[in-house]
């Protein structure tokens, strides 16, 4: 499993997204939060950006990513369907991540912000598993 949505809330939405390692939790977490911005499957891979995020530690690092991520969606006007991190650590990432234009019939819900609201980022047994509640 990828990621799974719960339904805890009303008028936000929460996600778990899971990964064998570090890479795999935070590609599989852009998937969840953009199958929540848009259709997803619908979405080409015309275009490309390279975002490079910071944390202190891998929760806050996931944090930031997926923030970063929201922000470059309203800044760049796009739609985002393939996520390929290039180079991790605790600390730091760098993705690329293709998309295209974005087109509201291509659209799903906006997404303000990630917030606090029961955030989890953990090592598992199995790998890694992050909770994260999106203001929409």
């Amino acid at each position: 499993m990828k990621y799974r949505f719960i339904d805890d809330l009303t008028s936000d939405v929460m996600f778990e997204a899971y990964g064998k390692d570090l890479k795999e939790v935070f590609e599989n977490s852009a998937r969840a939060l953009f199958s929540v911005i848009c259709q997803i499957e619908k979405i080409g891979k015309t275009e490309n950006k390279i975002i490079e995020v910071r944390g202190r530690n891998p929760g806050e690092l996931m944090f930031n990513w997926l923030q970063e991520l929201i922000s470059t969606v309203d800044i760049d006007m796009m739609f985002f369907s393939e996520f390929r991190i290039v180079e991790i650590n605790e600390k730091y990432l760098k993705a690329e991540i293709y998309g295209e234009e974005s087109d509201p019939s291509k659209g799903g819900t906006v997404v303000k912000a990630v917030t606090n609201y029961k955030y989890l980022f953990e090592k598992t047994d199995k790998g890694y598993k992050t909770r994260v509640s999106l203001d929409i």
